[in-house]
Parts: structure tokens; C-alpha cells; sequence
């Protein structure tokens, strides 16, 4: 396994939408563990794949996220249904050191296929949904500060800009 380096705002690659993944090959396998091994190393709880600089269909998330207490590696997930709002603070390994309450759906259904093309789906709620619609949100090139308001944007703007230095 190797150890991505994980981009951060402002790189353009986190603003693409992310390619369907057409065939699950040896390289895609091997991305989805060097992306686990990258997540786990950097604390994080998920990682899309464009997060470490290759636009494609595929995130992992923590396995303590996981009420079977395994990771998760998902090709082409999709979130099919959403039900009721919660705030929730929320932190991105792009965005380091930043964090915002951010307005959710509490409860999601996602279907993606798994490394072995089975195709699945999954019902949840809490951490894991939230997780779930922040990676997703990346492979459509949407950020967690795009859910702030016009004011809190130009002060997350001024701010960061002191945070990277």
C-alpha cells in the first residue's frame, strides 16, 4: 500500500465531477486500499477518490463509522433517498483545520457496487450518513464551505487564507 497525497482547497481537482467506474480492475482495488490506508493515516473519516488527485467514482469510509465495524469501499455510490435535516459540525482532510456546522440529511439510502461489482445498498443515519453525503458531495465537486451562508464564506475565505500560511 502506498501513502496519496491528499489535495487541498483550492485545487482544482477537488471542483471536478468525478467519472463513472465502468470496470473494477487491479488499479482500482489498489487505489480503494492506498485511499484507506491515506484516510486512516491522515485521521480522517472518508476519502473520494479525487481527493487524492484522480476524478473518479469511488470513496472509502472509516470502519468505526460502521455499525459492522468494517471500512467501506464504495464504486459509483449514489444517494437514492434522503429523509429529515441535522446540523452537525463537519471537517474535510481538503480543508485542514476548518470546521462548520453544516446542514444534513439525518437519514440517507445509498447504492453503489462493491470491489467485487455486487452491486448493494445501504440504510443509515448519524455519522455514517453524514459521511456518505460529504464524499459524495466531493465526486460531484461540492465542498462542505459551499453549504455556507454568503457571510460565513467570506469569513472562511479570510480565515483560511491565515490558516494555510
Amino acid at each position: 500500500m502506498a501513502l496519496l497525497t491528499i489535495r487541498t482547497y483550492p485545487d482544482p481537482v477537488l471542483r471536478e465531477v468525478a467519472a463513472p467506474i465502468s470496470d473494477i480492475t487491479d488499479t482500482i482495488r489498489k487505489l480503494a486500499d492506498d485511499m484507506l490506508e491515506t484516510m486512516k493515516l491522515s485521521n480522517g473519516a472518508g476519502l473520494a477518490a479525487n481527493q487524492v488527485g484522480i476524478p473518479v467514482r469511488l470513496i472509502v469510509i472509516d470502519g468505526h463509522l460502521n455499525p459492522e465495524n468494517r471500512p467501506l469501499m464504495l464504486i459509483n455510490p449514489t444517494i437514492v433517498s434522503m429523509e429529515a435535516e441535522v446540523v452537525a459540525e463537519e471537517g474535510c482532510l481538503s480543508v485542514p483545520r476548518y470546521y462548520e456546522f453544516i446542514k444534513r440529511a439525518k437519514k440517507v439510502i445509498v447504492e453503489a457496487m462493491d470491489l467485487d461489482k455486487k452491486p448493494f445498498e445501504i440504510s443509515c443515519e448519524g455519522p455514517l450518513a453524514k459521511a456518505f453525503q460529504h464524499e459524495i458531495d466531493h465526486l460531484n465537486g461540492i465542498l462542505f464551505i459551499d453549504y455556507l451562508s454568503p457571510v460565513k464564506k467570506s469569513i472562511f475565505k479570510k480565515q483560511y487564507s491565515k490558516i494555510k500560511k
